[in-house]
């Protein structure tokens, strides 16, 4: 919990950081979730992205799936309409971001080059 708010904290204070990015939270590597429902809230509360920008979720796993389906469906409350939740398919992840390049692995599964 502490990592995650340090880190949008560290993002807002970066002179290069701009509001419009498009983000990116590749998950498929995740192996153990600390967090729990109020931390996913609290989270969720605060966003360092303006309400336009493009953010995605990837994930490989039913927990992180349903934690990310939740921070998801608050931020969409807050406002936010661009955003998506992804299993593995880098199909769908360049749908959702036309100009990325997506490093695939050789089983079609998204890389961890992000």
């Amino acid at each position: 919990m502490a990592d995650a708010l340090a880190h949008q904290e560290k993002l807002r204070k970066d002179q290069d950081f701009d509001p419009s990015f498009s983000q990116i939270m590749d998950l498929t590597q995740v192996i153990e979730f600390a967090l729990e429902a109020n931390d996913i809230r609290r989270i969720a509360q605060t966003t360092i992205f303006s309400r336009e920008s493009r953010r995605a979720i990837i994930a490989s796993s039913d927990l992180v799936y349903g934690f990310g389906r939740m921070f998801e469906i608050l931020r969409e409350i807050a406002g936010e309409t661009e955003f998506a939740f992804f299993g593995t398919s880098t199909k769908l992840l360049t749908g959702f971001f036309p100009r990325a390049r997506v490093p695939e692995q050789q089983n079609g599964t998204v890389g961890s080059g992000w």
